[in-house]
């Protein structure tokens, strides 16, 4: 039995294939990822805003907290006025 950087070359190979195993799975997951986007937009649905959502529901209450206290705070400076310039002694 070979090795391969002192691992067993059937190790090796079981490892490889395991991984590409799940690389296919992953590809499958997201395809049905998107189909369900797909029939979600179908619906009527805007899929960005799915998104966000779902992005949200993965944090705890007090990062969405904070989130939107900063989105908050950042749409307010944006709306605030700008200072007129200061006129310079001549």
């Amino acid at each position: 039995m070979s090795e391969t950087a002192g691992i067993p070359s059937n190790r090796f190979r079981s490892i490889i294939e395991r991984v590409e195993k799940l690389e296919e799975e992953i590809k499958e997951l997201n395809e049905a990822k998107k189909e369900i986007f797909l029939e979600a937009k179908g619906d009527g649905l805007d899929v960005k805003i799915l998104k966000e959502i779902i992005k949200l529901c993965k944090q705890d209450q007090d990062e969405r907290d904070e989130h939107e206290t900063l989105l908050d705070v950042y749409l307010r400076a944006i709306d605030a006025p700008t200072p007129a310039p200061s006129a310079q002694a001549a």
